[in-house]
């Protein structure tokens, strides 16, 4: 489960580890990635933990907890959110990388798209890249390459600042696995292994609520046979809007939400759960994995 001890290549099929720098990290269970946000803006703990110390405290928590590993961002993705400069992000990241790497021995991801702080957080100890423009920004894959980190390519329409304007889709699933395929080739092109390679459907990112629940329902799409086939699928719903839209709960109430959306996505083959509640979610993935273990199918879709 998650803070699952890291193994050798040759102990695991490549379709239950992901490599990420010097971790090896099993996937036979599903692994809780928990949210580190060092900024004064993000939509739900925006300010809170731009100290570093306070910044440690919340990481040593989570971990205590039983996070598989720990997602650090400099600059919030929220719809709306203003732009922040390589200089300003690496001053944010690094030193709480720099500081983790030191205490933890679990993967320390960071979440950017800027080439600049993909170098920086990677030389600071980070092994994973968690890029929500699927290294399109540029440099950002040459830079990815460099390095030997894991790689999570997400799914977004549009940008940040316009994203939730007017998103539109003939099929969310298929332009979703589409989009995925594309750039899972550039990696490779890029030299980029699979075996570093997470998969992100972007839940929230220039998605309305319905594209959000059609991509949740078909999950299992977009590893379909292909240059996705088999590779891990990373879900991200912590505490996001779709919940204000489907319950009507504000930020501070959406724990059951996320917990029911968490649960059907290790039950459909999610492998990273990335999430602000890290104990409470891990209870949620541990039931649904069991039953996953046990034989639980649900019925396939003939769409």
């Amino acid at each position: 489960m998650a803070g699952n001890a890291a193994l050798t290549n040759s102990q695991l099929p490549a379709a239950s580890y992901l490599r990420c720098g010097r971790h090896t990290v099993d996937l036979s269970s599903p692994i809780v990635m928990g949210i580190l946000n060092v900024t004064p803006d993000s939509f739900s703990d925006g300010g809170r933990f731009v100290d570093v110390s306070r910044a440690l405290e919340h990481a040593q928590r989570m971990i205590e907890q039983g996070a598989g590993m720990i997602d650090v961002g400099g600059e919030s993705t929220r719809p709306g959110a203003a732009d922040v400069s390589e200089q300003e992000e690496i001053r944010r990241v690094v030193p709480i990388i720099e500081a983790l790497a030191a205490r933890t021995s679990i993967p320390i991801s960071v979440d950017t798209s800027k080439a600049a702080v993909m170098t920086a957080a990677v030389s600071a100890g980070a092994s994973l890249i968690n890029d929500v423009r699927a290294l399109r920004e540029p440099g950002a894959l040459e830079a990815a390459a460099r390095t030997n980190a894991g790689v999570c390519l997400m799914h977004m329409q549009g940008q940040p600042r316009t994203m939730q304007h007017e998103p539109r889709y003939d099929d969310v699933v298929e332009e979703v696995a589409t989009f995925l395929e594309q750039r899972v080739g550039a990696c490779l092109t890029a030299g980029i292994d699979r075996e570093r390679l997470v998969l992100d459907p972007g839940i929230g990112f220039g998605k309305r609520l319905e594209h959000n629940l059609s991509l949740l329902a078909h999950l299992p799409r977009l590893g379909r046979p292909g240059p996705n086939q088999g590779l891990p699928l990373l879900v991200g719903v912590s505490r996001k809007s779709m919940f204000q839209t489907l319950l009507g709960r504000p930020v501070e109430q959406r724990l059951a939400g996320g917990l029911a959306v968490a649960t059907a996505a290790v039950l459909a083959g999610a492998a990273i759960l990335r999430v602000h509640d890290v104990a409470e979610t891990l209870d949620a993935v541990k039931v649904a994995h069991a039953l996953r273990a046990a034989g639980y199918s649900r019925p396939v879709s003939s769409h």
